[in-house]
């Protein structure tokens, strides 16, 4: 989804639906089910979501987001558009976030100044150990785009996990392809583990994912695995632009699904879907 400007640099050490895995599933993902797997030492359990700050109603929202991501159990969350606003009494969503659920560090980043009354950015949740983190502003640096690392440790084994939100104009394939090549190109070249996850605003099928959808990299979500991360609800077509895509040389898919796709009493935690993956490392 469309940002306005997005975080600048800050750390801070902060009913679900199933969607059936395609019959047609590519082989990497054989044996992939949509039942969640209880993590443990060799499995990761990673969650994207979109919160959309505090569009709509908020107040309603909040208990419901905060009950979808309860249910996904994650050791990393990855959230995009989130907001903190001093002006209105608002804190920081991911932090809040991490309070309600319970054992969750953040890190949060913006490209608004820090000590800024209003900061909007992404962040990443994790309950695991953190080894380091860092970010990034994308260029172009014009549409004030962001991707956030942090190094988990995973059964004693070095895994970087990384959040950003592209660029969201349907025609800004190559600024989206830009935009990766950027981030690929800022990450430490040693041979850790990668994981990123976010809000693309693009399917896997767009001109500007075609890195994230070669050889280095496979979605967790299969493509035609689930109909669309955008609510229709909230006025969106019916596309699948949230993803988490993982190296198969670390990493093999043993289940995934959307979730936050039904209304409690008409509404929902999101106009975007959230999608979790659990992960075997190789």
């Amino acid at each position: 989804m469309r940002t306005t400007r997005v975080v600048s640099r800050r750390f801070l050490i902060a009913a679900a639906a199933l969607v059936p895995m395609a019959a047609c599933a590519p082989a990497l993902h054989a044996g992939l089910s949509s039942e969640p797997v209880t993590a443990d030492s060799s499995h990761l359990t990673l969650t994207t979501f979109n919160i959309w700050h505090n569009m709509g109603d908020w107040p309603a929202r909040r208990p419901l987001l905060i009950e979808a991501l309860r249910a996904q159990n994650a050791d990393v969350i990855a959230l995009q558009e989130v907001l903190e606003d001093a002006n209105t009494g608002l804190e920081n969503q991911a932090e809040m976030l991490a309070r309600e659920l319970g054992g969750y560090k953040v890190a949060f980043v913006s490209t608004d100044p820090e000590g800024a009354p209003r900061r909007y950015g992404s962040a990443l949740l994790t309950r695991l150990p953190i080894l380091a983190q860092d970010s990034v502003r994308l260029e172009p640096l014009d549409d004030y785009r962001t991707a956030l690392r942090v190094r988990v440790s995973v059964a004693d084994r070095p895994v970087d996990v990384v959040v950003t939100h592209l660029a969201h104009q349907p025609e800004a394939g190559a600024v989206r392809a830009r935009q990766i090549s950027h981030l690929l190109s800022w990450l430490p070249q040693d041979g850790v583990p990668l994981v990123v996850m976010g809000d693309f605003n693009a399917p896997q099928e767009d001109p500007g994912l075609a890195t994230m959808t070669g050889p280095r990299f496979v979605s967790a979500l299969p493509p035609g695995s689930a109909a669309t991360t955008l609510n229709p609800a909230k006025g969106h077509a019916s596309r699948v632009i949230d993803h988490i895509f993982v190296e198969p040389e670390f990493f093999t898919p043993t289940a995934a699904h959307v979730f936050g796709d039904q209304p409690t009493n008409g509404e929902y935690p999101s106009d975007h879907f959230g999608v979790t993956a659990t992960v075997a490392l190789n």
